[in-house]
């Protein structure tokens, strides 16, 4: 009996070595980048999640730079993955966007804008071309200097006015809610004020679930999730329709119409497709904009020698107007080269998410290896953000460094937007709604740091606690 079960489990051992030592080592014909597949199953998706608490590159992604150089393999979540530092790999990725690779998102991600069918989050080609042209048109620089300027600098007076009514702001909540109430009511006329179903909380739940295990089971945080995205998905639909039905005269011409005007000439353009689109365009301004100005305030309090010169700069800009108090003007925007340096700095330092996701079309040779098609590949931008042989001290906050930098330097080691085709269509949207709200910050108010938050990575950025500020009117 006893040799019986000691044959029986030998036989499960041998097996089981046998089969992780295929999930470890893949089966190819051709030279694979060097690394590791982690656990079956689940891969190496357990370090990845594990917080850390530098703005430096996560300790998975460094570790294994370390180790195996600036191109491995790695298993996310079941999904073989090739992971890059390379600025030269990286560049060449994006630069065949649609031709070798396409947009990918960790499967969480993926379903939370999945539709029937295949996701369109994938599509390519004309698809992307009016998506992008469309978000252009109304959060381009054109459209920032003709019409939403003011309408920028409006949301950020009444925020800081109501904020300093309080005696401290956790801001990072506070900015995700005012950056989501304004871009909701550029996509669809949403009124934050009067709307009894409130968007922005909704959207604070659904950012917890972007690198938590996709499990959807009762009590999970991805059940929430699902349930809070469903909710606000449920909201937009009804926005469609009631606005679909209303007599074409009554419309006011904001995204929303724009599409609806366009979904008898574009097939694509289904009820399910309008609403995800207006739901990413959401979920992307929220989380990436409120997360840089969060960290600018931080860095800036941190740094007092930085505060210094932005208040100089500011208060020249309100020195040289007939009326201090009158609107903001381009020209003005225009001449803040110190709050663009700071900006920069920021967003440098400030990479949101670990890396940008694409999957091979095709097998792709890079540089001796090969990245099977199909494969995942998480092109890291924060290497170059943070390479020492571009950035002395590249930990160090430091926006003085933007000066020796020009125009096709800053373009070649900034990417905090992307690059190639699909490079962030809301770039210059987020560098004016920072610029705008520094420039009231240090004009209008006194500000201080009450209560110091940890900065860090799980892997997406974040800040422990919250970083809590007071804000008070400066005397006239």
């Amino acid at each position: 009996m006893w040799t019986i079960v000691l044959c029986a489990v030998a036989v499960l051992v041998v097996y089981y070595t046998h089969w992780i030592n295929k999930w470890r080592n893949p089966k190819c014909n051709v030279v694979l980048p060097p690394g590791s597949m982690g656990l079956p199953i689940i891969g190496e998706t357990l370090e990845l999640i594990i917080p850390s608490y530098s703005l430096d590159l996560h300790p998975f992604i460094k570790k294994r730079i370390q180790r195996f150089g600036p191109i491995f393999r790695t298993n996310i979540l079941g999904r073989p993955a090739v992971v890059s530092a390379d600025p030269e790999i990286n560049s060449y990725i994006f630069q065949n966007e649609g031709k070798l690779v396409e947009m990918w998102y960790m499967d969480t991600f993926a379903k939370l804008f999945a539709q029937s069918g295949e996701s369109r989050t994938n599509a390519f080609g004309i698809i992307h071309k009016y998506a992008r042209s469309l978000t252009l048109t109304h959060f381009g620089s054109e459209s920032l200097k003709e019409r939403l300027l003011p309408q920028v600098e409006n949301i950020v007076s009444k925020s800081l006015q109501m904020w300093s009514s309080n005696a401290l702001v956790d801001v990072k909540p506070a900015i995700s809610i005012m950056v989501c109430d304004f871009t909701a009511k550029q996509l669809f006329s949403y009124d934050a004020e009067t709307a009894t179903d409130k968007i922005s909380e909704k959207f604070t739940k659904v950012i917890d679930a972007f690198m938590c295990l996709p499990l959807n089971i009762p009590g999970t945080t991805y059940n929430k999730c699902l349930k809070d995205k469903d909710s606000t998905l449920n909201i937009l639909r009804n926005t469609l329709k009631e606005r679909m039905n209303s007599p074409a005269e009554s419309r006011g011409g904001d995204f929303l119409d724009q599409v609806i005007a366009d979904m008898d000439k574009e097939k694509f353009l289904t009820e399910d497709f309008v609403v995800n689109l207006i739901f990413g365009i959401l979920f992307a301004s929220f989380e990436s904009i409120s997360a840089a100005l969060t960290l600018a305030l931080k860095l800036i309090g941190d740094h007092p020698s930085v505060l210094e010169e932005l208040t100089v700069e500011h208060e020249a800009i309100l020195k040289k107007r007939e009326n201090p108090d009158s609107p903001l003007t381009w020209a003005e925007y225009n001449s803040m080269t110190f709050t663009l340096q700071v900006i920069n700095e920021t967003l440098r330092l400030g990479n949101v998410a670990p890396g940008l996701l694409r999957r091979s079309l095709q097998d792709i040779q890079v540089k001796g290896y090969t990245i099977p098609a199909g494969w995942v590949i998480m092109v890291v931008n924060s290497a170059l953000h943070l390479n020492p042989t571009t950035f002395q001290d590249p930990l160090e906050f430091n926006p003085w460094r933007w000066k020796e930098f020009d125009s096709y330097a800053v373009s070649k080691n900034l990417m905090p937007f992307g690059g190639g085709r699909r490079q962030c269509a809301g770039s210059e949207f987020t560098k004016l709604l920072m610029a705008i709200f520094l420039h009231k910050l240090v004009t209008k108010y006194r500000w201080n740091i009450i209560k110091q938050g940890s900065i860090g990575r799980n892997p997406i950025l974040g800040f422990g606690d919250g970083i809590h500020i007071g804000f008070s009117p400066k005397d006239n």
